[in-house]
């Protein structure tokens, strides 16, 4: 369930040190329940992973709470493009070219809606993402030949590593490319995070306890 008390501590401690920076509540494999008790303590951003999960959990919730926000945090696959374009308001995820035609076959659902480019930091085989040294010239493309609302750029660094590393990196690249905001910090490593003044942290386990995979 739920831990509302984690949550204040959490803006407490993002009301110290930022001024802008946003909790994603992470409730990928989480309940309804969990969902609609976090809404009554105030949360109104939620993430998922997964776009058939999140039509079942938040169809009804949105039509309900038209504040509610809804953001797509994992990978999306380029069959469920106009699925997720009507559903979700942020997209955290967009690591490829396909997945950008797509997104721009349905512009007219992505009105107002922002989306960040997931950059590979650690360069891993096994994650998706695009390369810090293509950044740039995937930037203009989703920007200019796709009319994409592209604002920032998120990554999830290796396990093993510094995130600050990593943290630093999208920050320089950001810069260079115009952007202004970051999807950065999980529960492991948010306190991190926001010395680079995220827009976003995404986090889960530290406020729904650990998930029903």
């Amino acid at each position: 369930m739920f831990d509302n008390n984690k949550y204040l501590e959490i803006n407490d401690f993002l009301t110290k040190h930022s001024k802008s920076t946003k909790i994603v509540a992470i409730s990928k494999n989480h309940s309804k329940d969990s969902v609609t008790d976090a809404i009554k303590f105030g949360v109104k951003i939620f993430g998922e992973n997964r776009v058939n999960e999140a039509k079942r959990k938040f169809e009804d919730i949105k039509t309900a709470n038209p504040s509610v926000k809804l953001h797509l945090t994992g990978p999306l696959q380029s069959n469920k493009v106009k699925d997720a374009a009507k559903l979700f308001d942020v997209f955290h995820t967009l690591d490829r070219e396909k997945i950008a035609i797509e997104f721009n076959k349905h512009l007219f659902y992505l009105k107002n809606k922002e989306i960040f480019i997931q950059v590979n930091t650690g360069k891993e085989e096994t994650k998706s993402g695009i390369f810090p040294a293509d950044v740039s010239g995937f930037t203009n493309y989703c920007i200019n030949d796709m009319k994409l609302n592209i604002i920032g750029l998120m990554c999830i660094p290796p396990i093993n590593d510094n995130p600050d590393d990593h943290f630093s990196l999208l920050s320089d690249l950001a810069k260079k490319n115009n952007l202004h905001n970051l999807s950065i910090g999980m529960s492991s490593d948010y306190k991190k995070a926001i010395k680079f003044n995220p827009k976003y942290i995404r986090l889960g386990t530290i406020l729904f306890g650990k998930r029903n995979d």
